[in-house]
């Protein structure tokens, strides 16, 4: 489970919801929009994954009213080649292109077998899991990519040019839960490490180096230097690949095209790119979820290195996260409260019922 401080606040996930849908309506988006983007990012922080919840509100805040990004971009499909579609986003925020993208490989994918789709004119899009997952109450097995501001340098170089790029890939399972994989290709996002920053901790080695190439632990040191890839080279190298299916496909900005981390992205040029790929269409669906469970159960059962005490599915801590907190409610720091209090304020936004804010 993720470690919480004395000093967070348990926060109920429904109001959460209801405030965070609440500011972005007051930034100009649809009721729909408003709600599905304020979801992606309950859900993260119900998983675990405060680096992609409502940490991200006054930034995605700033994008939607002053940055450039449009509110009520309508994503379309901008080219149709049957199980290969682009999709432009019209300038939206990216939960809501990447979502309406999945909507429509999940669609294709039903009488295709395998659907793929580009996203281009899109902006930030969240923790990818979140559209991945789309795929599997259809018995699907569900892909996601994004591209992402350059923090990384390639592998033997001291420059941000590579974006940790992450990917998604959530499969359907029987009696156990799905397998769902979600991680960039660094050590750590740069939103986890905004987390520690905000705790005041130290961070993990070899998750980061200063702005002059050297290993660093400080928080502050690594929001100004650079991330580092997981794996070294083979790391690096998948976050370029993953750049590439993200950005090229359709068109969207790659690497330091984007922008970069002082200026920020150039609003409506991020790419993203998902896939659906509908099980039946290759197996036969009750064996393969079965052989899915026992690949499982496999994990469960394996003999523990010392120091654990358990053995983990991809996904099932985040799994057991939300079940914790659904019921106990999300852990919130100091610093993300406050940000939340004053973004709420200066969009309106009545707060006196939320007496945890």
């Amino acid at each position: 489970m993720t470690n919480e401080s004395d000093a967070e606040r348990r926060v109920n996930a429904d109001e959460l919801l209801a405030l965070v849908a609440a500011v972005f309506r007051r930034c100009g988006m649809d009721e729909p929009d408003a709600r599905l983007l304020a979801d992606s990012l309950v859900d993260a922080d119900l998983g675990g994954v405060h680096s992609h919840g409502v940490l991200r509100v006054p930034e995605y805040g700033r994008k939607l009213t002053v940055g450039g990004v449009n509110p009520q971009g309508r994503p379309r499909v901008a080219r149709d080649g049957g199980a290969c579609l682009v999709v432009d986003g019209s300038n939206s925020m990216g939960q809501i292109g990447a979502h309406f993208a999945m909507e429509r490989a999940v669609e294709r994918a039903a009488t295709m077998g395998i659907a793929a789709i580009a996203i281009r004119g899109s902006n930030h899009c969240g923790a990818m899991g979140y559209f991945a997952a789309q795929a599997l109450a259809h018995d699907m097995i569900g892909v996601a990519t994004t591209n992402a501001l350059p923090t990384m340098a390639p592998w033997g170089g001291a420059e941000r040019i590579v974006g940790i790029n992450p990917l998604a890939i959530a499969i359907p399972a029987g009696r156990e839960r799905p397998i769902v994989y979600d991680a960039a290709f660094s050590g750590s996002s740069h939103g986890k490490i905004r987390i520690y920053h905000q705790k005041g901790l130290k961070l993990p080695d070899g998750w980061a180096l200063d702005s002059q190439g050297r290993p660093t632990t400080d928080p502050a040191a690594a929001i100004d230097g650079l991330l580092l890839p997981i794996g070294g080279f083979k790391g690096a190298g998948l976050a370029m690949i993953m750049g590439i299916l993200s950005s090229m496909l359709s068109g969207a900005s790659y690497g330091t095209e984007l922008g970069n981390m002082v200026d920020g992205p150039k609003p409506g040029q991020d790419g993203h790119f998902v896939a659906a790929i509908r099980v039946g269409a290759f197996e036969d669906v009750a064996r393969f979820k079965a052989r899915v469970d026992a690949a499982i159960q496999e994990i469960h059962n394996c003999r523990l290195a010392p120091g654990f005490d358990r053995v983990y599915a991809p996904g099932e801590r985040e799994h057991l996260n939300r079940i914790a907190y659904r019921r106990a409610g999300i852990p919130l720091n100091p610093v993300a409260l406050a940000d939340l209090r004053r973004v709420a304020a200066e969009r309106g936004v009545e707060t006196s019922q939320y007496g945890w804010l």
